[in-house]
């Protein structure tokens, strides 16, 4: 395996030990504590992660039917509430037993996987890519979960992680389209979305012919600077946090084009 399909793999294991670890111990009590995914509990977070990988391993999905789904938007959506409501019942040591099980299988499996494995085209939530792709799109995934939880409990931490850089990046490439197409900038317009803190890094975007892209270097003076933690970033680029509240509480500040830059801060959530 390549060093840089290694590095998936380790990325994967970390996030999913990070998971372990941070819910390892936790009272029945916090196990319930509701986190901003609507109708979800800590315990929820880890149940749909736990049957996300049951799947991926090819385990048959339960035979059950939520009470709810009001909740949900999508097919998808409801998929994972059916996977979800079915643990409800149990604890949350047993979410986290079987969770660990299902992990360590899934790495046991990746690090068996050739190159040519890795290069492979399969289904994501994407579309049609590689596996290599699938696999980043998981790191996210459970980082983003991780993050969730950390919130709900106010344990923060995790974020000068290898997963966190690789999540965080995945929403940092996004912005170009952001900003050109759904925010509309106007042609000839330049814009730096900084995100400080632990985990920052700075996308610099050109507009032109209604198309974003990446700057190698910071514009002189761009159309509009958006700066942002990079909890607020990611909260905002997974849809956690409201951006009407975010303008408005102080943790967004914008330079130049007031008006862009709100309609930035507004557009960033990249999740379906």
């Amino acid at each position: 395996m390549n060093e840089q399909n290694q590095q998936l793999v380790d990325m994967m294991e970390h996030v999913w030990n990070s998971i372990s670890e941070l819910c390892g111990g936790l009272t029945e009590a916090e196990w319930k504590t509701p986190t901003e995914c609507p109708a979800w509990s800590v315990q929820d977070q880890v149940s749909h992660m736990s049957g996300s990988e049951n799947g991926i391993l090819g385990h048959p999905d339960p035979e059950h039917t939520p009470a709810d789904v009001s909740h949900t938007r999508s097919d998808q959506g409801r998929h994972n509430e059916m996977i979800v409501d079915y643990r409800r019942s149990w604890s949350g040591q047993q979410v986290l037993d079987e969770f660990r099980r299902n992990t360590a299988q899934r790495v046991e499996f990746l690090r068996s996987r050739s190159d040519d494995d890795f290069a492979a085209e399969m289904q994501t939530p994407i579309g049609p890519a590689p596996m290599a792709e699938f696999i980043s799109i998981r790191i996210m995934d459970a980082w983003v979960h991780e993050q969730d939880i950390r919130r709900a409990l106010n344990r923060p931490g995790a974020y000068d992680s290898p997963a966190a850089a690789q999540s965080l990046n995945r929403i940092i490439r996004a912005m170009p389209f952001v900003a050109a197409r759904r925010a509309q900038a106007p042609d000839g317009a330049t814009v730096v979305v900084d995100v400080t803190g632990p985990g920052g890094r700075t996308a610099n975007i050109a507009v032109e012919g209604g198309r974003g892209r990446e700057l190698e270097q910071a514009p002189d003076n761009p159309t509009v600077s958006v700066t942002l933690d990079a909890e607020t970033f990611n909260c905002l680029g997974c849809g956690r946090w409201n951006p009407e509240d975010m303008l408005r509480s102080g943790k967004v500040s914008i330079e130049g084009d007031t008006a862009l830059g709100e309609s930035i801060v507004r557009q960033m959530n990249i999740m379906p």
